[in-house]
């Protein structure tokens, strides 16, 4: 994820060398030795089930979570620790102290195209690429979930002494519906601290809040003049998108020669044009990435309008949707085209606007455009500048947009958190680097639902985060360095 590193005085009062307590370095060293091998063998087990969530089918009587449920529960059996299964929720703990240490991860996953996979998405490739185990959920966030399992195994066989209690919170459904979680904090009690392990290093104290404009483009089935059909893109809404295509019809010479023109203009996709009984199919191969870091991909979406630009075509909803895309979004990244939406915080960076998903319904299509938005203007004003931006285009287009939805997401700075300089020095005392500083991501964990709650891995900084994207992977380098600085966090804030 790209990161803005804090420079705010209240936040710079940093330590010159990391203070680590030697206990910790040497159960580090232990967990390693001891449970490497166990935590890849677990990761493996934990991917093999698709907890994909499904529209129709609750998390908890989805049969994938239920046997998910249930490798958990075996696990926590057989490493000696406490579980509680409360629905979309499952607690896995060690200690009765009364206060607590959080650690706060997920086990649902995006989906998965399988067939732009090498092997099945939901099965570790550990041969294709050495030293990286591919699979959906191996950074996001079943890696983590093996990873701390066994830091807490490291430090209860070595009867290490913790005045809170250690416990692993693995939601279900985090990527789809906050609403179960957001109704179980009302009764759960805040810890002494909350660590997210869903993000990123060094250690995250700001996160920008996940937005959405969703407009439906409604037109005619008209097939006269040059028009558009079948326009599809996107597999879901926090991914750029990799692929989109749509037909072209009835184009004139002149239309050819300024979609290869536009073609020729393009050098981040690819492009392919194949001929059809019926008119000229357009297809783009971009890159996909999580939506958080629209920079690490290239949206296929985005791209694909940008071939039509200079061709007039019919006011269908392939049409319109065509136009909106290049008119208010076009390849920039930050919502500079779409009114007076766009604007940049000093710390959290940018806002970021991405087309991400097309959806059809029979001549409707709905178009969902994915924000990421810092703190810095306020929710009302960023509404009313959608708002307007909105029916400014519609005048200027003279059609009607339908049930536009629009999501304002909150977004979190937390420059106060007891424990992040701890956890900072835990990451200088292990990867070495002593001019690592607090960071902002742009994706949304659950710390937000937290008091006092920041990140903490599991990828690096200055990595591309391959999570949402089509070629999720761990390496086991990196499965390594977090076992070490997951089972020193639990011992440094369990004596906090």
């Amino acid at each position: 994820m790209k990161q803005f590193v804090l420079a705010s005085l209240a936040l710079l009062a940093l330590n010159a060398n990391a203070n680590i307590n030697s206990r910790s370095d040497a159960a580090a060293d232990y967990a390693v030795k001891t449970y490497q091998d166990a935590q890849i063998h677990t990761l493996a087990n934990l991917v093999s089930y698709p907890t994909v969530n499904k529209e129709g089918i609750n998390t908890p009587d989805n049969p994938d979570f239920m046997g998910f449920k249930a490798l958990l529960k075996m696990k926590a059996a057989e490493l000696e620790f406490d579980y509680q299964d409360l629905g979309y929720t499952i607690l896995i703990g060690m200690g009765q102290q009364t206060e607590k240490v959080t650690i706060v991860t997920h086990g649902d996953v995006q989906p998965a195209d399988a067939s732009k996979w090498k092997n099945s998405p939901f099965e570790i490739d550990s041969t294709s690429e050495p030293g990286k185990l591919i699979a959906r959920g191996t950074e996001d966030d079943k890696g983590a979930i093996a990873t701390a399992l066994y830091a807490m195994k490291a430090i209860k066989d070595q009867n290490i002494t913790l005045n809170n209690r250690i416990e692993l919170m693995i939601y279900l459904a985090e990527e789809s519906d906050w609403g179960p979680l957001e109704e179980f904090m009302k009764t759960y009690q805040q810890p002494k601290y909350a660590v997210t392990i869903d993000a990123s290093y060094p250690v995250v104290v700001a996160e920008k809040g996940w937005s959405l404009i969703a407009p439906t483009f409604v037109g005619s089935s008209a097939k006269t003049g040059v028009y558009v059909s079948n326009l599809k893109g996107g597999a879901f809404v926090s991914q750029i998108p990799e692929d989109a295509s749509a037909i072209l019809h009835n184009a004139t010479p002149a239309d050819i020669a300024t979609l290869n023109s536009n073609v020729a203009q393009l050098s981040d996709v690819k492009v392919a044009i194949t001929e059809l009984t019926s008119g000229i199919e357009v297809s783009v191969k971009g890159m996909s990435a999580h939506s958080s870091e629209p920079e690490a991909g290239h949206n296929a979406i985005a791209h694909l309008a940008e071939l039509f630009k200079g061709i007039e075509l019919e006011n269908n909803s392939d049409g319109q949707a065509i136009e909106f895309i290049n008119q208010l979004i076009g390849l920039d990244l930050y919502g500079k085209q779409f009114g007076d939406i766009a604007y940049a915080h000093d710390f959290m960076g940018p806002m970021t606007v991405s087309p991400t998903l097309l959806k059809r319904d029979g001549n409707d299509i709905t178009l969902s455009v994915n924000m990421r938005r810092p703190v810095g203007k306020d929710e009302a004003v960023l509404k009313q500048q959608i708002d307007t931006a909105l029916a400014n285009w519609q005048a200027n287009n003279q059609v009607k947009l339908k049930n536009t939805q629009v999501i304002i997401g909150t977004p979190m700075l937390l420059d106060g958190a007891p424990h992040a300089q701890a956890l900072l020095d835990i990451f200088k005392h292990f990867t070495g680097d002593q001019e690592a500083g607090f960071v902002s991501i742009g994706g949304g964990t659950n710390a937000k639902l937290f008091d006092n709650a920041v990140s903490f891995g599991p990828s690096m900084p200055g990595k591309k985060y391959t999570g949402h994207s089509e070629h999720e992977f761990i390496t086991v380098e990196q499965l390594k360095l977090n076992l070490k600085m997951y089972t020193a966090m639990m011992i440094e804030l369990g004596n906090m």
